[in-house]
């Protein structure tokens, strides 16, 4: 990683973003105890972009030294001043400027450990199931490490340096009912490196015990009766319905797309306890799963409060969205690899916690359902959405009842907000979150439990 790359503005002719970025990511596996996955992988390179009259050049490079950085910074400017001779329309647009300097390290201050040690690590959690739960009948445990480093300067004079890590252990148990398989997962750790989040093994018995004990309860589940019905539903669950079916349809991008939301600023579209943010870094003081204080464009990375007590305010901006709609820049813009051009993405995004207690939550509904964790999900840019739910609960009579098999939930999100009328104290952030739009990238997810009414799918 070449650190100083203020050398390389002698080659800039107009406005120039250079990056270099490497990827680092490591991944472990079992299933049933043997070793099926041992991957270790980098990939780095260079990239430029540069903005003309209008119009933006991208070029790329998979090697970096002074040749290469030149020659990309050279072909990102012909690209531009190409794409100026074929579309004229848009020339003498200047982008937003603003410039941060920022230096972000979080790489672990512990002795690093070999791969040995974490495959000795994940054994060691297999051979606790193995021995303890005989009616387990496959056991996958997977353990992974990415490292972000990426390095930034651009003309106008903003320069950053991060290295954001993240590492997670994921445990898949399944159980046979009647010659019917029933799986469940769940996903440990989150910001920083494998060192950080699993120092030792212990900890993850517990966590194993919970797990074993809800597949057995869904193993012995009913199915949820379909139609509309009051509902609570868990961070993980609620943190995916921000993320996926209101957050996206306040990417900027999209509102000049067509979203939905493009509709609606300034109008109410939850009721007034909703508050909705996409967090920067940081959370009253707490760092966030995935903090961005400068973003892939050398923009402030800012929180973006999407709704204020039920009303939207405001959307996700890269430069050009920014200059377009004639808003506030918010640090929105990030790339996953080296070669991907920066596109507008959350960072951190989740409902703000309210004043109510769950327990109370849930004993203020007579017949519903408990929801907490979601498989996977999609939506549209109408904000209409279907997500599977992988474990759940009956609510009667205001206590929990038996444990429901797998079932999905839709609606149109902007529709279920306004149904919200209870909120959690209590906020909590998923660990592994990504979000695939045209390019993975992690992202934050969670939230409080949110009260609302919503559609659960049936038999």
């Amino acid at each position: 990683m070449i650190k100083n790359l203020n050398i390389y503005k002698k080659s800039f002719d107009y406005y120039t973003e250079l990056r270099i970025q490497e990827n680092r990511s490591l991944r472990l596996g079992l299933l049933n105890g043997n070793l099926v996955s041992n991957d270790q992988s980098s990939e780095s390179g260079v990239s430029s972009r540069v903005y003309k009259d209008g119009n933006w050049g991208f070029s790329s490079n998979a090697q970096i030294n002074d040749t290469s950085i030149t020659k990309v910074i050279k072909s990102s400017s012909e690209n531009a001043s190409f794409l100026n001779k074929m579309n004229k329309s848009k020339c003498g647009i200047l982008l937003p400027e603003e410039t941060y300097h920022y230096e972000l390290n979080l790489s672990t201050k512990k002795n690093k450990n070999q791969n040995t040690y974490w495959i000795d690590f994940i054994k060691d959690l297999d051979n606790y199931i193995q021995k303890k739960y005989k009616q387990i009948s496959s056991r996958r445990i997977f353990i992974s490490n990415l490292d972000m480093e990426k390095n930034l300067i651009t003309s106008s004079g903003s320069e950053s340096y991060s290295l954001t890590p993240r590492s997670l252990l994921y445990i898949i148990l399944t159980i046979d009912k009647n010659n019917n398989p029933v799986e469940l997962m769940d996903v440990f750790g989150g910001l920083g490196q494998l060192e950080d989040n699993f120092e030792n093994v212990e900890p993850f018995y517990s966590k194993i015990d919970n797990l074993v004990e809800q597949l057995n309860q869904k193993s012995k589940g009913v199915y949820a009766k379909a139609g509309t019905h009051d509902v609570v539903l868990d961070a993980d669950l609620a943190g995916i319905l921000a993320h996926e079916a209101i957050g996206h349809t306040t990417e900027a991008d999209l509102v000049l797309g067509g979203s939905v939301a493009g509709d609606f600023l300034n109008k109410p579209v939850a009721t007034e306890l909703v508050t909705l943010v996409d967090y920067a870094n940081s959370m009253d003081n707490n760092i966030c799963p995935v903090p961005v204080y400068v973003d892939d464009e050398g923009t402030k990375a800012k929180d973006v409060k999407i709704i204020d007590n039920g009303i939207l305010k405001k959307y996700m901006h890269n430069k050009d969205s920014a200059n377009e709609l004639q808003m506030d820049l918010t640090g929105n813009a990030r790339a996953y690899r080296f070669s991907d051009e920066p596109l507008i993405r959350m960072r951190n995004t989740a409902i703000r916690p309210g004043n109510d207690k769950l327990s109370d939550m849930i004993s203020s509904i007579d017949t519903g359902y408990y929801l907490t964790r979601s498989s996977n999900g999609q939506a549209d840019s109408t904000s209409e959405f279907m997500f599977g739910v992988v474990m759940g609960y009956e609510i009667k009579n205001g206590k929990i009842g038996s444990a429901i098999k797998d079932t999905t939930i839709s609606g149109v999100a902007f529709d279920v907000l306004k149904t919200v009328t209870m909120i959690s104290d209590e906020m909590k952030w998923s660990s592994g979150g990504m979000c695939g739009k045209k390019q993975i990238i992690p992202v934050g997810m969670g939230g409080p439990a949110i009260k609302c009414k919503l559609n659960i799918g049936g038999r």
